[in-house]
């Protein structure tokens, strides 16, 4: 089953603030928590989860099909 991610306006903006290597390694942390599911927090709620990138970050929360990114870091 295909899952869905959504970004939050200021994920989009931090993606297009970033260079192409931090922009590549937050894209593939993206990817890495859109497939650990085990991960997710509950759909529907307030409650969020962070995964880790070598040196980057995501936050998201959950909803029934896929994830939305609400904040994105990078240490270049």
């Amino acid at each position: 089953m295909p899952y869905e991610v959504d970004l939050a306006v200021r994920v989009e903006d931090a993606l297009d603030e970033l260079p192409q290597e931090g922009r590549k390694e937050v894209m593939e942390t993206i990817a890495s928590a859109l497939v650990r599911l085990d991960e997710w927090p509950q759909p529907g709620g307030w409650h969020g989860a962070v995964v880790f990138g070598p040196r980057s970050w995501v936050c998201f929360t959950a909803f029934l099909g896929g994830i939305e990114v609400i904040d994105v870091g990078w240490a270049g």
